[in-house]
């Protein structure tokens, strides 16, 4: 395991998390190839081989080849498309569903896809969850249901709420999430299901692809490639970031030590406009002489990014839980370049 990965696996498992409850247990993870869902299975598997949890992993994926070899031998493969129920004659103590289209050109070329993932896909995770009479389940939701601010709102708190156009086919992101998450309010209602929603600010760190199109993904690569950063826009649009380790800490958090159904992932002081983020990775390899270079296209290019000029997220609640973000933005920017040069 790279150096980096294995130390944020390692601080993630200090953290002050109730694992003991998942000593002997069956958990699902969907979207095992995928950031969240990687780190989280980690993690599980590290907690088997250092501290003899004997749980019983199961990972949903449609493509295993996908799964690095640290991964596969340590889990149980579900092969299957999350849009279809689970083919799996077990009993979940846990179900954790991160799978879900988080690249802007998939939700450009594959609106239908990604809404279904979060739609269809939550559905048939709370439903084997439900069958199960499972412990706890876990739906990770994103920033983008809060949509664009009314006037005068800079922060959402888990009970405000902005504005998403629905017949804008880019809203198959915000749109589904926010029909997923109804979905997991009414199983927890009508059969009472321990259902848990988080809702991320933008996330970065390893794992992540620096080819799915997201600002952050492009900036990455440039500095990777030790290429000037190139801003397709004047970058106003205001993003909280948060560093993958610290945001899977507090999914275990919510997953394990929360009473309350949702909660925001945010890390508020990495809270910076688009070309403030692109400057602070200039600031961090200074060595590599590197310069914002701007290319605005003439006319509004189709780009697949989220349309919100402003989303910052409150995170006082699940600090009340203990957690609170370890990484800087500089750190984590750093963390990530090292990573993939690793």
């Amino acid at each position: 395991m790279k150096r980096v990965l294995k130390e944020d696996i390692e601080a993630i498992i200090k953290s002050e998390i109730q694992w003991e409850k998942l000593k002997d247990a069956s958990i699902l993870v969907t979207g095992a190839t995928g950031m969240l869902g990687g780190y989280m299975l980690r993690t599980l598997i590290e907690l088997n081989d250092s501290g003899n949890y004997g749980m019983k992993l199961y990972a949903l994926v449609r493509n295993p080849k996908k799964l690095s070899e640290e991964i596969i031998g340590k889990v149980e493969l579900i092969v299957q498309s999350v849009t279809e129920p689970v083919r799996a004659d077990v009993r979940f103590d846990y179900v954790i569903h991160t799978a879900s289209p988080a690249s802007p050109l998939i939700m450009r070329e594959d609106p239908v896809g990604t809404v279904a993932a979060n739609t269809l896909g939550t559905y048939y995770t709370l439903e084997a969850a439900q069958k199960s009479n499972a412990k706890g389940y876990l739906f990770i939701s994103s920033r983008e249901i809060y949509g664009q601010p009314y006037a005068n709102q800079k922060v959402f708190s888990e009970d405000t709420y902005g504005f998403v156009d629905p017949l804008e086919p880019r809203s198959c992101y915000p749109e589904g999430k926010k029909a997923a998450e109804t979905m997991c309010a009414s199983f927890r209602q009508q059969y009472g299901l321990n259902a848990k929603i988080a809702r991320l600010a933008h996330t970065f760190g390893p794992g992540m692809s620096i080819d799915d199109g997201r600002v952050q993904a492009d900036f990455l690569r440039n500095v990777v490639n030790h290429e000037n950063i190139v801003l397709k826009s004047e970058g106003t649009a205001v993003r909280t970031y948060t560093y993958v380790s610290d945001a899977v800490t507090a999914l275990f958090y919510i997953l394990l030590n929360s009473d309350d159904m949702v909660y925001n992932i945010s890390s508020e002081d990495s809270t910076v406009s688009i070309r403030e983020l692109a400057q602070a990775l200039v600031d961090v390899f200074p060595e590599r002489g590197l310069k914002l270079v701007f290319d605005i296209p003439d006319s509004t290019e189709n780009t697949g990014c989220a349309p919100f000029t402003l989303g910052i997220l409150s995170s006082e609640k699940i600090r009340k839980l203990g957690w609170k973000p370890h990484y800087s933005l500089q750190e984590g920017l750093k963390r990530t370049v090292e990573f993939l040069e690793e």
